[in-house]
C-alpha cells in the first residue's frame, strides 16, 4: 500500500496522527496557547447577564419581550424576506404561503390598499389600530 510519505513508516504516521487527533478534533480553543485564553470576571466585578436588571425591552415600552413586541415577532416571523418591497397582496400571498394563522392574515388584509412597504415594521406600524 502506498503510504505517499518517504520520510515515514506506517507505524510512525499512525503514532503521529494519534499525537495530534486530540487537537484536530478537540474543542474550541484546544490550539491557543493559555495565554489567549480570557480571564474570568473578578470578584468585584458584577455578573454577567442576557438582560441586566430583567430589562429585555431595553427601557422601551412595548419594546422587546413585551406584548406588543412579541405580536409584532410573531407578525414578521410570516412574512418572506422576498414578499418585500411589496403591496398587501404581496404581503398576504407570502403570508398564505408560510401558513400565516388567521389574526395575522386578518391584520394584513386591513393594511391599506395601493402603499408598498419596504419591510415587517412599516407594515406593522401601518396596521396598528386596525383589526388584529
Amino acid at each position: 500500500m502506498q503510504r505517499g510519505n518517504s520520510k515515514h513508516g506506517a507505524v510512525l504516521d499512525d503514532q503521529m496522527a494519534q499525537e495530534v487527533r486530540g487537537i484536530a478534533r478537540g474543542p474550541a480553543g484546544g490550539r491557543a496557547e493559555e495565554w489567549h485564553t480570557p480571564e474570568p470576571a473578578g470578584e468585584d466585578q458584577p455578573e454577567v447577564t442576557v438582560a441586566p436588571n430583567g430589562d429585555f425591552g431595553r427601557g422601551i415600552p412595548n419594546g422587546v419581550g413585551s406584548a406588543q413586541g412579541e405580536a409584532f415577532s410573531r407578525f414578521g416571523s410570516y412574512l418572506g424576506r422576498n414578499a418585500f418591497p411589496g403591496d398587501r397582496t404581496a404581503l398576504e400571498s407570502s403570508a398564505r404561503a408560510m401558513t400565516a394563522p388567521d389574526d395575522v392574515i386578518r391584520r394584513i388584509a386591513a393594511l391599506p390598499e395601493g402603499r408598498t412597504f419596504q419591510n415587517a415594521a412599516e407594515a406593522w406600524h401601518a396596521s396598528e389600530g386596525r383589526t388584529a
